[in-house]
Formats: structure tokens, C-alpha cells, sequence
């Protein structure tokens, strides 16, 4: 019977490769990245950003959560960041935690992945705090890609009011990212 619930566990993921990131959509971006496009790059990101920053992490707990951290998605869609304004504070965080304890269903393994996903959902260890970087610099990174292969102008909201990553070494990439950004638009 743990076949068919691992089974089930692998098509959630799965499912991930067709629910649109809608923030793009919504802005425009024709064939806009999946989730799962998007947790990749948020995992390379950790894998990649770790190594620059100074604090010592749990590797395979930062890439598990990279990897878990919009796997709710699946089942409750990319419902942009607008939208949750008009919710009730905390209804997220809620809503998520359902939808991975259906998700992870009876798996043996469900526990540990669940604790996992609510220390990233805590936000209070380097690991999880690296991934919201990543998550974070993630993003900006594809703004930029739309908008140098698109000339998309309805992104520029994303830059009006930058995230703080919690990293310094981040935050300095980040500066980097934004200063390049701004040169090209400088340029015409």
C-alpha cells in the first residue's frame, strides 16, 4: 500500500509542471514558467548561494526545503501575492499546511518532510532563511530574463520596492542584479 501513497506523492510533484507561476500570466508573460521551473531555480539557488555566504548549514535540509517549498502549489494553485492581502492574516501559512498533509498523505516519510516544511514556514533557522532568499532572488532573476527577452514594462512593479534578503552576500548579489537591471534601462 506505501507504493500507491509514494505513487500519489510523486504526482503532486509532478502536477507542479503545469501550474503557471500567475504572477507572471497576469502580467502578460506569454509561456511563463511552471512551479516547477521555479523550484528548480530556487534549488540551484540554495545550492549555490550556500557557498558564499559564511554560516555553516544543514545542505540537505536547505536543498529539501527548496524543493518542498511551493509543493503545496499543486493543489491550491499560484495564487499571487495580491490576492492574499484580502485574506485573513495567517490564512496562507493554513491553507499550505492542508494541502501538504494531503499531500504527503500516509507516506512513512510524511512526518520528517512536514517538519521540514514548517521550520522553512518559521522562517528562524539559516536554512530556512537562505531559502527564502533564493526563493526571493529567484524571482528577480526571472523579471529580469522576461523583461530583457520580452521588453515586458508591466514587471517593473516587482523592482519598485525591493525585498531585504536576510544574507548579506545575497543582499550584495542582489545589488548587483538591480544595478545591471537599472544600466539597461538607462540604455533605452
Amino acid at each position: 500500500m506505501a507504493d500507491l501513497e509514494i505513487l500519489q506523492l510523486l504526482l503532486h510533484g509532478n502536477q507542479l509542471k503545469r501550474t503557471a507561476r500567475t504572477g507572471w500570466v497576469q502580467r502578460g508573460v506569454a509561456n511563463a514558467e511552471d512551479v516547477a521551473a521555479h523550484s528548480y531555480g530556487v534549488t540551484f539557488g540554495v545550492l549555490v548561494l550556500a557557498q558564499v555566504i559564511p554560516t555553516k548549514l544543514d545542505m540537505q535540509k536547505a536543498l529539501v526545503m527548496a524543493i518542498l517549498h511551493d509543493l503545496p502549489e499543486g493543489v491550491t494553485t499560484d495564487i499571487p501575492t495580491p490576492a492574499w492581502h484580502y485574506l485573513p492574516p495567517g490564512i496562507k501559512t493554513d491553507v499550505e499546511r492542508g494541502a501538504m498533509d494531503s499531500i504527503l498523505g500516509d507516506v512513512p516519510f510524511a512526518p520528517e518532510l512536514m517538519a521540514i516544511w514548517e521550520e522553512l514556514h518559521q522562517g528562524q533557522t539559516p536554512e530556512a532563511l537562505l531559502v527564502h532568499d533564493a526563493d526571493k532572488l529567484d524571482m528577480y532573476l526571472q523579471a529580469l530574463m522576461y523583461e530583457q527577452q520580452t521588453g515586458n514594462h508591466q514587471l517593473v512593479e516587482f523592482w519598485r520596492n525591493p525585498h531585504h534578503f536576510s544574507f548579506p552576500e545575497v543582499q550584495t548579489i542582489f545589488d548587483r542584479l538591480l544595478s545591471l537591471r537599472n544600466e539597461e534601462y538607462a540604455k533605452g
